[in-house]
């Protein structure tokens, strides 16, 4: 799971993906369509963090609308509680991939999605997203 760890929450809405389910914590992007999802281990452009679930028996599930986010700008840091992998203090400054929506893949190096800036224990750390919209991107 992700959540800020330095910055301002910036609460902004933008279109959800219909038949999607979210959970709080989930780093979003946005299909072709421009809609949000939930990030996986080929996205890139994110634009920040899912803060409600949203499950297959809520409206937003079925019907288009509104999600809630917050929104990361270039420098916010990140920590995510869900490595993939051993995290460990010599691997500060390196540039890592996601696993999914709520894991860091420490074995991937190919999109370079965050950096870990702070290693807090062998499966968290705190991470800047590098892929943000704006800020950097990655090949899809």
């Amino acid at each position: 799971m992700f959540k800020r760890e330095t910055g301002r929450p910036n609460l902004v809405k933008m279109d959800n993906a219909i038949t999607t389910v979210y959970k709080a914590g989930d780093l979003l992007y946005a299909n072709g369509s421009g809609a949000l999802i939930p990030a996986d281990s080929t996205s890139g452009d994110h634009y920040g963090i899912m803060v409600q679930d949203i499950a297959t028996t809520d409206d937003l599930y079925a019907t288009a609308g509104q999600l809630t986010f917050d929104k990361l700008a270039a420098g916010d840091l990140v920590r995510c509680d869900d490595v993939d992998g051993t995290l460990t203090a010599a691997l500060e400054g390196t540039k890592m991939d996601l696993s999914n929506a709520e894991s860091v893949n420490q074995a991937a190096t190919s999109k370079n999605v965050v950096t870990l800036i702070k290693f807090i224990s062998a499966s968290e750390g705190i991470f800047m997203v590098n892929a943000l919209v704006g800020v950097g991107n990655v090949a899809t």
